[in-house]
């Protein structure tokens, strides 16, 4: 950890700032979303398509609305956008510890999640600018370590908290949105998209057709949607697995603590020794290649552990529960330490450095569509496999969700990723290149 902290230290306080945000950004999220739903149903007694309903909003919302906070940080600059999508949780979340009608509900679930749309695209476009090209993908690795920090500190400060009241959690998250509010308004440099020394900014259907007609970042965002499926299933499939196999009680508790916890340490403690290895010994390219290829193996585990019996209960019963699904999280987190860095600065690439933030935005409501199919397709597959007897089935569709990825990623994005270099001016340097020296100067 000192040697990450070093690292962080090297880089310009704005950097050092968007890490630190993005922390509190998912230790405020998490501290209140994972107890939402049992607030919902438990504490207010609403019916279960009611529950579903308040959460399926807040994630439309945020995954149907990328595109368009990555648009606006474009045109008016990353810092208003991050800083609005604060104050966006903070209304959103101190609403869900005051309201109990379903209206309210669902305008307090959707501020939180259209937060999430104005600064998640305006927080990686900023961080790509500053870091420049040389250091980005570092930066990036750095991004994961943090973000991954928040998902882990999260809950465990949210399940303290809730064991009081939910109230009292979702006033504290809204307290940590304020703070950040506050201070990346006070400590956030300004910084714009447009580059020097590039051509005026067209109007926007002019750029709306510039980026849809960019077949290598549409490419690219299509294949990548089935890692993003793959990895979701930390989130599903895995512990429903867990869960069906130890049981609702302090057993199944454990193995799906289990494996959240293991996920998020490897990360936090695995990712900056993992991409500089990457670096040194890979090309962007097949790094992300070989990061798919470790997400599709990710549920071999789990398809060895269909063919086994489910013994009584007991011992073995806890470790059939428990040590498939964390062996499957573990190597799902080892795929992503893998990609992402490599990933975030493919898109990058892909645009051209131009529209940086639109791009990001459009990436991720292409594959949040993506999760909501993909998601909504595993849902099926596991109930129909099991009530066929054909358990492995679900586990054998992901591996070779991830290997027609690989294998896609390997045959055409990686020309693709290859050729995607950064627009050069003509004094042989790129933009981004230019903006930080004029800056140093």
């Amino acid at each position: 950890m000192n040697k990450t902290l070093a690292q962080v230290r090297a880089y310009p306080p704005s950097v050092r700032l968007l890490l630190v945000n993005q922390l509190s950004i998912n230790l405020g999220f998490y501290m209140l979303m994972p107890y939402l739903a049992q607030h919902l149903s438990t504490g207010l007694g609403l019916a279960g398509w009611v529950v579903g309903l308040v959460l399926g909003f807040r994630n439309f919302t945020q995954q149907g609305m990328y595109v368009v906070g990555g648009a606006l940080a474009d045109r008016f600059g990353y810092k208003p956008l991050i800083v609005a999508g604060c104050l966006l949780r903070t209304a959103g979340f101190g609403m869900l510890g005051l309201v109990d009608s379903v209206p309210a509900l669902i305008v307090a679930t959707a501020l939180t999640g259209f937060a999430g749309a104005l600064f998640a695209p305006a927080v990686r476009a900023y961080l790509a600018l500053e870091a420049g090209e040389e250091r980005r993908v570092e930066a990036f690795a750095l991004f994961s370590v943090f973000y991954q920090a928040g998902i882990l500190l999260g809950p465990l400060l949210g399940l303290a908290l809730t064991a009081v009241s939910f109230r009292l959690t979702c006033l504290t998250a809204a307290a940590v949105f304020a703070l950040l509010s506050l201070v990346q308004l006070r400590a956030l440099p300004p910084r714009y998209g447009d580059r020097p020394g590039q051509e005026p900014r067209r109007g926007t259907p002019a750029e709306w057709r510039a980026i849809l007609a960019n077949w290598k970042f549409l490419l690219f965002a299509a294949v990548m949607t089935g890692s993003y499926v793959m990895t979701f299933q930390v989130y599903l499939a895995l512990p429903l697995e867990a869960r069906r196999v130890g049981g609702d009680g302090p057993a199944g508790t454990v193995a799906v603590s289990l494996l959240f916890a293991v996920s998020g340490l490897a990360t936090v403690l695995c990712q900056r020794k993992v991409t500089a290895w990457c670096k040194a010994h890979l090309d962007p390219a097949r790094a992300v290649v070989r990061g798919v290829l470790v997400m599709s193996g990710a549920f071999l585990p789990m398809l060895a552990a269909s063919a086994v019996p489910v013994p009584e209960p007991g011992p073995w019963r806890w470790v059939l529960a428990a040590v498939p699904p964390t062996l499957s999280a573990l190597l799902l987190a080892a795929g992503q330490m893998i990609a992402f860095p490599f990933e975030m600065d493919a898109v990058v690439r892909l645009s051209r450095e131009r529209l940086v933030a639109t791009h990001y935005g459009l990436y991720n409501t292409i594959c949040g569509i993506g999760i909501t199919a993909g998601n909504l397709l595993t849902g099926v597959a596991l109930d129909a496999a099991r009530a066929a007897g054909l358990a492995a089935l679900p586990w054998l569709v992901l591996v070779l969700t991830g290997v027609s990825c690989a294998l896609a990623l390997r045959l055409k994005a990686t020309g693709v990723l290859g050729g995607a270099e950064a627009t050069i001016t003509g004094d042989g340097r790129s933009p981004t290149a230019r903006i930080l020296q004029r800056r140093r100067g």
